[in-house]
């Protein structure tokens, strides 16, 4: 079986041709940017949720929180730390309210932080292919093909809104979760 790699393109045809779509691909790649800003400054929020969870400073929390080296690992201990820390079972599902709609939002980064871009001729960023593995109808197939239309970029601009209101709701809910940690409990030890 021979290895059918795609055709090389012609990257001094493209390059000559896209200063014309110039405005359209910066375009999407500050959307891209934004989104992956807004995301980042979400993700970073989770130092102050630790910090209440863990009952410490903020560098702390930092450390704690890069020390574990993927967003799963961060959310998970702090999944597991709020099962044991949170007394009011509200805030509990608030909080964890706010896990799924940052997951949700994690889903649309990673489509852009983890796919290729396919250029026209002209330049202009036509597709994306999502960089994973699925399973269609029994068989392995190599990651999504969506347009990068205006239907697409629309979804990016919602994205990057929804993420600036749950970056709200993340501050607005630190008191919340502060008030409803169960004090760390003090062991006396006989000598």
């Amino acid at each position: 079986m021979a290895t059918q790699i795609p055709k090389r393109p012609d990257f001094e045809a493209i390059e000559s041709a896209a200063v014309e779509t110039a405005d359209h691909r910066t375009k999407i790649l500050a959307l891209i940017g934004n989104l992956v800003f807004s995301w980042s400054n979400n993700e970073s929020m989770f130092i102050y949720v630790l910090m209440i969870l863990l009952d410490t400073d903020e560098v702390s929390a930092a450390i704690v929180f890069a020390t574990l080296n993927t967003t799963r690992a961060r959310i998970e201990l702090i999944q597991r730390l709020a099962k044991a820390k949170i007394k009011n079972p509200e805030t509990a599902k608030a909080l964890e309210r706010v896990i799924d709609r940052f997951n949700d939002y994690t889903r649309v980064r990673n489509e852009f932080n983890h796919c290729m871009y396919t250029l026209s001729d002209r330049g202009e960023i036509t597709h994306t292919h999502a960089m994973r593995i699925r399973e269609s109808k029994g068989r392995l197939v190599f990651g999504e093909v969506r347009a990068m239309d205006e239907l697409r970029l629309n979804e990016m601009i919602k994205t990057i809104n929804d993420l600036k209101k749950l970056n709200r709701d993340l501050w607005d809910f630190l008191p919340r979760l502060q008030a409803s940690v169960v004090p760390p409990q003090t062991t006396h030890r006989n000598s």
